[in-house]
């Protein structure tokens, strides 16, 4: 960018770029620190589009030609800003709703402008922003009505789209006389030119995936009041202060197996082996278990691990105390010494005519 545009704008600009890059390079999108730095990136954005305007640069009388060519990236400022808003991360069902409808005005706000200088014109972009402004959250590139041969040729032609006008910007880039200190000034023009068609292509997908977000969110459950939320918090509280167990529902258990699908037996082997499955939930936070429940069939814990195991010894499923030693036969008792000699002959006899494996039949034709 030239020394053309004022220097406040220019320093402002560069810094929140520098930000954004760095946000699109991170691998940790779950950290503190990467929240910190989303929520940084927009506050530097909102600035440079309150400052953008303050100084006037764009005016609706304007043609594209009227336009200084180092004042050109300006107007990716709310395109920028709408990318960046989208990937603030931790928030619940209807703070997302409304993060993702204040990216979807930043959209709007950037296609009316670019629309304003002719930017938005041909196929299929011109249709696509008239079906837009036409359909709101119901906007998708290629209909929902539309049969799936429809869609997918529809990907296939948006995605062949989006490969032209990136191979194009490439290209454009690479050419020596753009690399040149201060650049060929008409050459740097269409450069900014094809970057802003490649933003105006990626603003109608972005607008098509967030608008179907938009339609899940809508259907997923209310989260808890937050009164109840702050009474479970008290609760535990005093429980911990009594040195008594919180009642927290991450450490609990569904029901016993055997009550839900008729199955008996002990839980656990002689060398203490589980004999039947059963769920453990991992000490999660209860917001990110909420969050993380939308889906159906879900099978919420009904009692805690103490109460099951209590159950399972109550129906003497359990085995305490290891193995039972085997009892020692009196010698001076002849009756119980003949037991244990006729017991010992028959499993012989039963070994003899039952040798191992004889009973496995399956897979032998």
């Amino acid at each position: 960018m030239d020394s053309d545009a004022p220097q406040s704008l220019r320093a402002l600009v560069d810094a929140a770029e520098s930000k954004r890059e760095a946000i699109e390079s991170s691998h940790n999108s779950t950290s503190a620190s990467y929240a910190a730095e989303v929520e940084s990136a927009v506050s530097l954005y909102t600035k440079l589009l309150d400052q953008i305007s303050a100084a006037a640069l764009f005016s609706p009388n304007e043609t594209v030609d009227d336009i200084a060519t180092s004042e050109l990236p300006f107007l990716l400022a709310p395109f920028r800003l709408a990318e960046i808003v989208q990937r603030t991360p931790h928030l619940r069902p209807q703070e997302r709703i409304a993060l993702l409808r204040r990216a979807r005005l930043a959209y709007d706000a950037f296609l009316n402008q670019i629309d304003a200088y002719g930017l938005v014109a041909g196929p299929p972009y011109d249709k696509l922003l008239e079906r837009h402004r036409e359909e709101g959250e119901r906007f998708a590139i290629v209909p929902a009505t539309a049969d799936p041969a429809a869609k997918r040729a529809g990907k296939i032609a948006s995605f062949r789209a989006e490969k032209q006008l990136r191979d194009k910007l490439e290209v454009l880039r690479r050419n020596p006389r753009y690399a040149e200190a201060g650049g060929d000034e008409e050459l740097v023009r269409e450069v900014h030119l094809a970057h802003i068609a490649f933003c105006v292509h990626t603003a109608f997908n972005s607008l098509d995936s967030l608008n179907r977000e938009l339609d899940l969110l809508a259907q997923a459950p209310e989260d808890p009041a937050e009164g109840t939320a702050a009474t479970t918090t008290t609760d535990d509280a005093r429980l911990r202060r009594n040195g008594e167990q919180p009642n927290d529902p991450t450490l609990r258990l569904d029901a016993p197996l055997h009550s839900r699908i008729g199955n008996t037996g002990p839980l656990l082997s002689k060398e203490g082996r589980p004999l039947q499955p059963f769920t453990l939930l991992g000490a999660n936070s209860r917001s990110e278990m909420t969050r993380g429940v939308f889906r159906p069939g879900h099978n919420l814990p009904t009692m805690s691990i103490d109460e099951y195991l209590e159950e399972e010894r109550r129906r003497g499923n359990i085995i305490e105390g290891g193995e039972q030693p085997r009892p020692v036969v009196d010698e001076d008792d002849f009756e119980a010494a003949d037991r244990e000699t006729y017991k010992a002959r028959e499993w012989d006899e039963f070994k003899d005519n039952n040798p191992r494996g004889s009973g496995n039949t399956m897979n032998m034709g």
